[in-house]
């Protein structure tokens, strides 16, 4: 009966140390941070890695601002040191914008009829030179000999982003080349009519106008 009854507590004894043994695993497994399917991380990691993230994303923006003083700053000492007239002539600037010839009126489907207005609008620099600029073109076509009182024929605007694609460069002619359906009878065409332009140049705000007679059946 002794015999027995020490392999009876040894089985009990072994038993409640496999359960410890699993617990103590379990509790290990816990503490290590691991877990089924991939590593697991707690909250306060998280938030260690998202600050550590937004510190460097900080810090290039810094670098980046720095950069960008110091290049401004080194401009404006460029520009200190240069006399004032050196100053004004190293800008581009327009000093008229004038309507070019062979503006007129244009049979363009050859149907006998000229429906088309093509005017040639040519920016020029303080050295004569036509340039191709950014701005907003207003035109009217005017009849200013008509005896009812009803002068202008037709008015129309070309934004910036639609002129640039007007430019026009040939040896005949460099110049904004702008076309505009032509609202007039053979009756206004068989009298002088005047085209007057306004650009205004979107580098300095100013405005320059310019007027051109287109004389019946001398189309230019």
């Amino acid at each position: 009966m002794r015999h027995k009854s020490s392999k009876f507590h040894r089985s009990r004894g072994s038993s409640w140390s496999y359960g410890t043994y699993m617990l103590l695993l379990l509790a290990a497994v816990l503490v290590g941070g691991c877990g089924i399917g991939g590593e697991r991380v707690s909250p306060l990691e998280m938030k260690v890695r998202d600050l550590e993230q937004e510190k460097t994303q900080l810090a290039g923006q810094l670098e980046q601002s720095r950069i960008e003083t110091e290049r401004v700053k080194a401009q404006v000492k460029a520009l200190a040191v240069l006399p004032q007239d050196k100053q004004e002539n190293r800008f581009y600037a327009l000093s008229a914008v004038k309507i070019a010839r062979f503006t007129g009126f244009y049979d363009k489907n050859e149907d006998g009829k000229r429906e088309k207005l093509i005017v040639y609008l040519q920016p020029v620099d303080q050295a004569g030179d036509a340039v191709k600029t950014a701005g907003v073109v207003s035109v009217q076509l005017w009849n200013l000999s008509n005896p009812s009182g009803q002068a202008l024929l037709g008015e129309w605007q070309v934004q910036p982003g639609e002129l640039y694609k007007l430019w026009f460069n040939t040896l005949a002619s460099t110049a904004f080349r702008l076309t505009f359906d032509a609202p007039v009878t053979p009756e206004a065409l068989a009298q002088p009519l005047t085209v007057k332009t306004a650009f205004t140049d979107y580098l300095t705000g100013q405005v320059f106008m310019d007027q051109f007679v287109i004389e019946p059946k001398l189309d230019r």
